[in-house]
């Protein structure tokens, strides 16, 4: 085969293995005497790219070829003699083994069930107080899970001996025949995809590698996380079984409801409640902030019910940040009750004393113009 060999899979010299393989990929289905019949130029295509490819993606062959060109694999190694196609007992799993790979993630030369041995993933549920999400924290937190076994440091075999590797399926843990056109790949049902048997099982552990128990662990809660904020702690779910990698731990948060404040993203809202004669007068007024503090606020004469008033920076952190959100301040003008006989009369005489309500007086006014009096 003259032409150059990446030319031929339509990739630069510099192309990753990814991108060879993927190109091979695409050109050995579209060439491929099952969707050819009675087609020699596709048949010959098929074969060039396939020799084409088993060279490329072997590193020490395409650093060979890069150096030497095709000259380097004279003698026995070219299209028609090992490997190649010659129309009679040609190999379908060895051409598409790595297509194979890539579609099902079993990866040549790995066990196939180590990926099963991984431990579970554990959910821990966190409530927090809006202070807390307001200043960040740390808490702690018991989680019942399973760990490594200490008897055979999670191994799963007895002290003194180890796994041997699975005669049925030489420790991929997973078993591949061919049907046709396809490779079909199952667990390999001696080892159950561990790859490995266990003759002499840990008494601790019965074989497993962990042992239930249960761990405490801190976690830091940052400034300004929200109601349903998931953090994830690398490796602290359950521990695999027979030294498979443990799985994570995901803790989600819940901020507890607060009776003073109520949050709105970054920002916060307080409704603090203020007398009539105070809205009347104007005045001060102290206000709680979620920092422990108290702010002041000026609060003018005839306010009413709603006014809003606006303190910057004094919301919740935004996290990963040095920003704050604000809050704000809502004053409710409370009308008396439980009056005295006293004091009532007070308030008719005020009301006798001058009109001291000009909203309520525009509105009735507009009552009398629509409806002529």
């Amino acid at each position: 085969m003259s032409q150059d060999y990446y030319e031929l899979l339509g990739v630069s010299r510099t192309a990753s293995a990814d991108e060879i393989k993927k190109a091979f990929r695409k050109l050995a289905m579209q060439h491929h005497p099952d969707r050819n019949p009675d087609d020699k130029e596709a048949e010959k295509k098929f074969k060039d790219v396939n020799h084409a490819y088993d060279i490329l993606k072997d590193p020490e062959k395409r650093a060979a070829y890069d150096r030497y060109g095709a000259a380097a694999f004279e003698g026995g190694m070219g299209p028609g003699g090992p490997g190649g196609f010659n129309g009679q007992g040609f190999d379908f799993g060895s051409v598409f083994g790595d297509i194979f790979d890539e579609m099902f993630g079993a990866g040549r030369g790995r066990p196939g069930g180590r990926a099963d041995m991984r431990g579970q993933d554990l959910r821990f549920n966190l409530e927090i107080t809006l202070e807390q999400a307001y200043s960040g924290t740390e808490a702690t937190v018991r989680v019942p899970s399973s760990v490594a076994c200490e008897t055979c440091n999670g191994s799963g075999a007895e002290p003194g001996s180890k796994p041997q590797q699975c005669p049925t399926c030489h420790g991929r843990g997973r078993l591949r025949a061919q049907q046709g056109f396809f490779t079909v790949e199952r667990t390999c049902h001696t080892c159950h995809g561990a790859g490995q048997i266990i003759d002499k099982p840990c008494r601790t552990c019965a074989g497993q590698g962990r042992v239930r128990r249960e761990k405490t662990l801190k976690v830091n809660i940052p400034a300004g996380v929200e109601d349903g904020t998931r953090i994830r702690l690398s490796g602290e779910g359950e521990a695999g079984t027979r030294g498979g990698p443990p799985g994570d731990l995901y803790v989600f948060l819940s901020v507890r409801r607060n009776p003073l404040f109520e949050r709105e993203g970054a920002d916060v809202h307080c409704r603090v409640p203020i007398s009539m004669v105070q809205a009347t007068l104007g005045g001060h007024i102290e206000v709680p902030t979620l920092d422990g503090k108290m702010a002041r606020i000026n609060v003018p004469a005839g306010a009413q019910s709603g006014h809003q008033f606006r303190l910057r920076g004094k919301g919740m952190p935004i996290v990963r940040s040095t920003q704050h959100g604000d809050m704000y301040i809502e004053i409710m003008v409370e009308t008396p009750t439980n009056l005295t006989a006293k004091q009532k009369e007070l308030l008719k005489e005020f009301e006798k004393a001058g009109k001291t309500s000009p909203e309520s007086e525009g509105f009735f006014s507009k009552v009398k113009e629509m409806f002529g009096g």
